[in-house]
């Protein structure tokens, strides 16, 4: 535990307590009666009561569709399921500014929705929820899939042989199984949602506002931080609170499980009803996630003088359209990209391993603790975060302000979360008695680790491992703040295009936007092949 201990606390604890505590001191001392003055507003209670159900809702819809697809990816065999299992993680990198304009041309004045059937689905609570599942889909496919894929499906068949109908044998077998995995997944879906920013702020209009809107609001435009800092710190207590419950509720329902070769359990639909159910998943991964994709590819080719490749191509100067922008060419802001997010998905797998080998022991409270403090970053505002770096990270020996290292840091203090989450429930569900064996027979524990957990678990670390690359591409929040002007990152690249006025700057944008697919889904595509050759070792 010692390294993500040091970890958090310096890139984490540090920054946040810092410039919270900044809100709060006067030169008089501290006032911590603010907290009262702010929650007492009427204006925050609706914002309050607005993160929390929108949170709770696009969660169980995201479940609701997602689930049918985490069972057809994990126990079925279809031509072009490697292609597809990586095109539904896309969106989970895309800047929510993009996502955000995509979605207005489908469902906005003078969309998709509105130019075939006259309606509009903008400044509406469903356009933001639907745009939520849009981005979550993947943490449910690939989360709950993961650990699907490994189950051996001849325990459920041998409760039908028994007399069980089909949906008691999965409900008494599979779903037990399947609860922590589940429970993960709702986690970091709740979480997004609970924190989002750029969706509520795109879609929602000023009708609609989270805590995160909120936060971004009095510190950015009104200038009130201590009116921030409280709701940072509402915030962070209620994200608290949940991952405490969490990991009681998930821990009293783990067991050990008989994991297999996930090749083992994928084999061709039978039958009408399984089909139906892949025809159901295409359809709704063809209308939710490759629709507004389609549409983004469609506006970076669609220039003043017809479709081409013009935007593309203004993409090699820094002079085009963007001179005050950027110090250098916007199309730079690809290799820096993948440089910083393989050194955070190094980061973060290092990290994120030693937290998902220690808790794999439950030794003590504070073990246990520790499970819900990993998860703290999703639940914290980005903006507070990157703020923290600033303020904090400016004194030897840990002056990093004008290091390259400062933004990789930030990039895995939100993966180290998924690293955990995705390893966890695989960890916990090998048999304490291989471990036991492998020691009676003389294995140091390095090595029972070795020979033991890992031929198990490489699968979950390769999933891990794309889920933190994915993650680390489209980061924006902090990295907004501390990645320098001649080094920008693709999603600040794209921000600070829709920021300017113009046809050229916005196309600009759809064209960098649609790189940063295309290279997630190249490296997604790239680990399900690795991932599947090297499944036979299991």
């Amino acid at each position: 535990m010692a390294v993500p201990v040091a970890f958090f606390a310096l890139f984490f604890a540090y920054p946040v307590t810092a410039i919270v505590g900044r809100g709060f001191r006067t030169g008089d001392g501290w006032r911590f009666g603010r907290i009262g003055e702010v929650l007492g507003r009427p204006d925050i209670r609706d914002v309050l009561w607005f993160t929390t159900w929108q949170a709770l809702a696009s969660t169980a819809l995201t479940l609701l569709i997602a689930l049918p697809g985490a069972y057809v990816f994990a126990r079925f065999a279809f031509p072009g399921k490697q292609v597809l299992r990586a095109v539904v993680t896309v969106p989970f990198v895309l800047p929510t500014v993009v996502v955000g304009t995509a979605f207005l041309a489908v469902l906005g004045r003078g969309g998709l929705l509105d130019e075939l059937w006259g309606v509009r689905l903008d400044t509406t609570v469903w356009a933001i929820l639907l745009a939520h599942v849009f981005f979550n889909y993947a943490v449910v496919v690939r989360t709950v899939g993961g650990l699907w894929s490994q189950l051996d499906p001849r325990q459920e068949e041998a409760a039908r042989v028994l007399g069980a109908g089909r949906f008691a044998a999965f409900r008494r077998v599979t779903l037990p199984a399947l609860v922590p995995a589940v429970a993960a997944a709702a986690l970091m879906v709740f979480l997004f949602t609970f924190t989002s920013f750029g969706v509520v702020q795109i879609l929602g209009g000023p009708a609609y506002s989270t805590l995160e809107v909120e936060v971004y609001r009095q510190t950015a435009q009104l200038l009130d931080l201590p009116t921030a800092a409280v709701l940072t710190l509402v915030q962070f207590t209620a994200v608290g609170a949940i991952l405490a419950v969490h990991a009681v509720t998930v821990r009293r329902r783990e067991r050990a499980l008989k994991l297999v070769d996930p090749a083992q359990t994928s084999r061709r639909p039978r039958g009408a009803g399984q089909w139906a159910l892949l025809g159901g998943v295409l359809l709704t991964a063809l209308l939710l996630i490759l629709l507004p994709l389609g549409v983004l590819v469609e506006r970076s080719l669609d220039g003043p003088g017809g479709y081409g490749f013009g935007y593309y191509r203004a993409l090699q100067s820094a002079g085009s359209g963007a001179t005050s922008t950027f110090l250098v060419p916007p199309l730079e802001a690809v290799g820096n990209s993948l440089r910083y997010a393989l050194v955070a998905t190094l980061i973060a797998l290092v990290v994120g391993g030693l937290a998902a080998a220690a808790l794999t022991r439950r030794a003590g409270r504070l073990v246990r603790g520790f499970d819900a403090l990993l998860m703290l970053p999703l639940g914290v505002s980005a903006v507070t975060v990157g703020f923290g770096f600033l303020i904090t990270l400016d004194k030897p020996p840990f002056d990093l302000r004008t290091s390259w290292i400062l933004v990789p840091l930030a990039q895995a203090l939100v993966g180290v979360p998924f690293v955990v989450r995705t390893m966890l429930p695989v960890l916990r569900a090998v048999d304490e008695r291989l471990r036991e064996a492998a020691a009676v027979l003389g294995a140091s524990p390095l090595r029972a680790w070795r020979e033991v957990d890992l031929p198990l678990v490489r699968r979950a670390v390769l999933v891990a491992a794309g889920f933190a690359f994915a993650v680390s591409l489209g980061e924006f929040g902090a990295t907004v703040f501390i990645a320098r002007p001649d080094t920008p990152t693709l999603p600040v690249a794209v921000a600070r295009l829709l920021g300017r006025s113009g046809e050229l700057n916005y196309g600009q944008a759809m064209a960098l936007s649609t790189i940063l697919m295309l290279v997630c889904a190249v490296s997604l595509l790239l680990l399900e092949r690795i991932r599947t050759d090297r499944s036979g070792e299991f």
